[in-house]
């Protein structure tokens, strides 16, 4: 009854049938803990941490309950308590390394998930490898990257979910060679390859290579995650009308779908066809905020002071609660003052959000130097020569303001590939970024 109710997405009532049981075996055990895994919760946490302390000491040689309190501990958020719990287990199984790297991955923390990779004598396995990959994949190395692949077994890389990840990580790597290499070996790409590969090609900016693979694509494999792929490739190569042609054949549309078309026609400047599209949506669906985000940073992008300030008063009045959120928009809102000038303006957003006590969270970013990988964080003070890295960065921000400083950070990078006469590789959020020498960058103004 508990793993059909599990199975069912009722994870409270297989909780409350595991209360009646007066001697649960380990079995019984590991399938609360899942339940606490599918609540995700403080009181799944709870739970959790309660009944793990009372279960027999014999029960800790088992695996699979060892992995299942572990899962659970990852799902409800606490992955401090979660490594104590997998540093104090005398046995780690694989299953408890693929759920703590599946945790650090969902952490934005991928270095500790190549530490555990490293400690693994066993790593031969594709749940480790899918892990890694990921890892590899947020940290975006092209040589880092191709020293870990090579270590992967020729039948593990013939894996249909190894296949995926790969092209995902090598898009996200900036190797569109290698995406094609190993999309070109599948003889019968499924719905979540073709994904992988639009993705990869919008991520470089060819909007045109991946609305050719669209087009491959039989309607059976095209999904809602595909729709999305498509006209997020088409916003960051400006292929508006392609978009529009592909949106309007859509015939399901998701909010996902809905907000990458308004991205694409917000990145284009077509903030009244945007707007239309949003109101559209809003007739027969509550408001969205990653709509309001998209039309938002579209208004920073093109340093439209006058419709950022509508488009954030909106928020406000729309979703009232939605603090972490309104944060982000706050300084999307205040970087565009500052892109124009108005450094005041700019100034009283952000001691207003300090002084609400609103907490932004910090950028993370790596890069790698002779084989090592270093994490920074915004304003960091952590690494041992933070020293002079930071007194580089005041170098490089007195060449910016002696060459006509830009505060957008897009075109103070081709600044700044100009001023050093060097290349540079930079992966936001959205897209891969090269700049040049001559001070363009690969992304043609659709950042």
């Amino acid at each position: 009854m508990m793993k059909g109710y599990i199975e069912n997405n009722q994870a409270t009532k297989a909780i409350h049938l595991f209360h009646k049981i007066k001697d649960p075996n380990y079995v019984i055990f590991i399938l609360l803990f899942n339940s606490c895994a599918q609540l995700g919760s403080d009181e799944g946490l709870n739970l959790t941490k309660k009944v793990s302390k009372t279960i027999p000491k014999s029960f800790y040689s088992n695996v699979r309950l060892l992995t299942s309190i572990l899962d659970a501990l990852v799902k409800c958020n606490d992955l401090r308590y979660a490594q104590s719990f997998f540093d104090a287990s005398i046995k780690n199984g694989v299953g408890m390394y693929a759920v703590m790297m599946n945790g650090y991955n969902k952490e934005n923390n991928p270095l500790k998930t190549l530490n555990l990779f490293y400690q693994m004598k066993d790593k031969n396995h594709s749940i480790i490898y899918l892990h890694v990959i990921k890892a590899l994949s947020l940290i975006g190395d092209y040589k880092l990257s191709q020293s870990i692949i090579e270590q992967i077994p020729n039948d593990l890389l013939n894996d249909n979910q190894i296949q995926t990840v790969l092209i995902d990580m090598w898009g996200k790597s900036g190797s569109i060679d290698k995406v094609k290499e190993i999309f070109d070996k599948i003889s019968q790409p499924d719905q979540y390859q073709y994904a992988s590969v639009i993705n990869a090609y919008g991520l470089n900016g060819m909007g045109i290579q991946a609305i050719d693979i669209y087009r491959q694509i039989s309607l059976d494999l095209i999904d809602a995650i595909t729709h999305t792929c498509i006209l997020n490739a088409c916003s960051h190569s400006g292929l508006v009308q392609e978009a529009r042609s592909i949106f309007e054949n859509i015939q399901i549309k998701t909010v996902s779908i809905y907000t990458t078309m308004i991205d694409c026609l917000s990145r284009a400047s077509l903030f009244q066809e945007a707007q239309n599209l949003q109101e559209e949506y809003e007739r027969s669906h509550p408001p969205s905020l990653p709509m309001y985000m998209a039309l938002l940073s579209g208004a920073r992008n093109r340093m439209n002071a006058n419709l950022a300030q509508q488009i954030y008063d909106r928020m406000n009045k729309v979703f009232p609660q939605s603090d972490d959120s309104l944060v982000s928009a706050a300084t999307l809102l205040a970087n565009v003052y500052g892109s124009i000038g108005d450094i005041d303006k700019a100034s009283d957003i952000r001691i207003q959000l300090t002084k609400s006590g609103a907490k932004k969270k910090s950028g993370l970013s790596w890069t790698v130097v002779d084989g090592q990988v270093y994490q920074f964080r915004a304003h960091g003070v952590n690494h041992p020569r933070s020293k002079e890295i930071h007194a580089e960065a005041e170098k490089i921000s007195a060449e910016l303001v002696e060459h006509g400083h830009q505060h957008d950070s897009n075109r103070a990078t081709k600044l700044i590939a100009t001023i050093r006469q060097c290349e540079i590789i930079v992966r936001d959020a959205n897209r891969i970024h090269h700049f040049y020498k001559n001070g363009q960058c690969s992304c043609n103004g659709y950042f």
